[in-house]
């Protein structure tokens, strides 16, 4: 084989192999806060090494991404992330905006902590502008009663919709049931944990699955406890919903197969066991 085709064969060779992060956000033109969000939302598809050491993004997927959108602005926008004081960038008063964000009717998509380890959370800009087109009494005039009742009621549904979704985002990720199972028990301290997940073999399967929620970059200690205090589910309505789910998870991963490690039989959580399963309505991203 001559030098030439050498070197054709290796570059042919080359490009049929999987980018590297880093590789891909320099040819995508993204900064890697905006890469992970447009794979958390499904707008970039990767993959990963069989350890799960790294994440991977094939060839074919950022030549798509390239022809649809050749200056990459389409996808940096949809990813683009504004907070209360950035309303008023799209005409909203901030002090308006933070009653219908606070009484659940937005979502946010993001969060991070201050300076002062105050949490400023972060909506996705294109969903913010759709619902000022489509709920604009909402944000101009009087508050609507049913707005005013929660507010008045002191209820901030802001944490409870970031989890919400942010579990809805890590499911969509993976097709293994006992991944599931594990991403939706990472909402709930180790006392509700055990009482839906009686077998410690399960749960320790489950906690070895967990993802972290969000990414730990060496807070301070202070911040940490800031932090964990924000992740676990905390009203009662979404503690019952994520321990049902959890419930009917554990049932689907169970008949995929059983949690590894010796013992007799993997013990159930039958839905029936779970208090006030009966009388719970499923609660709805973005509508209080």
């Amino acid at each position: 084989m001559s030098v030439q085709e050498a070197h054709r064969t290796a570059v042919a060779a080359q490009a049929g192999k999987p980018l590297s992060v880093v590789r891909a956000l320099h040819e995508l033109g993204l900064r890697r806060s905006e890469f992970d969000l447009a794979v958390l939302l499904g707008h970039v598809r990767t993959t990963v090494d069989a350890d799960g050491s790294h994440r991977r993004i094939a060839r074919e997927e950022v030549d798509r991404l390239q022809a649809a959108d050749r200056n990459q602005e389409t996808l940096r926008e949809r990813v683009r992330t504004v907070g209360t004081t950035d309303a008023q960038l799209m005409d909203i008063s901030p002090v308006r905006f933070g009653k219908p964000a606070r009484a659940g009717y937005i979502t946010p998509v993001q969060f991070y902590l201050n300076r002062y380890r105050a949490v400023v959370w972060l909506y996705l800009a294109e969903e913010l502008q759709e619902f000022a087109t489509r709920q604009p009494g909402l944000l101009t005039g009087r508050t609507p009663p049913k707005m005013r009742a929660v507010l008045d009621a002191g209820e901030d549904r802001r944490a409870r919709n970031w989890r919400s979704r942010r579990l809805s985002l890590l499911t969509r990720q993976t097709q293994d049931p006992w991944e599931q199972a594990a991403i939706t028990s990472s909402v709930l301290d180790p006392f509700q944990l055990a009482e839906v997940v009686d077998d410690p073999y399960e749960r320790a399967y489950l906690n070895k699955l967990r993802p972290g929620l969000v990414e730990r970059h060496g807070e301070s200690p202070a911040a940490r406890e800031a932090m964990d205090r924000l992740l676990p589910a905390d009203d009662p309505d979404e503690i019952l919903w994520q321990r049902v789910s959890l419930a009917l998870l554990l049932d689907e991963a169970r008949e995929d197969r059983a949690a590894p490690g010796d013992r007799p039989a993997a013990s159930s959580a039958p839905l029936r066991n779970v208090p006030g399963a009966a009388r719970l309505a499923a609660p709805q991203e973005g509508v209080p």
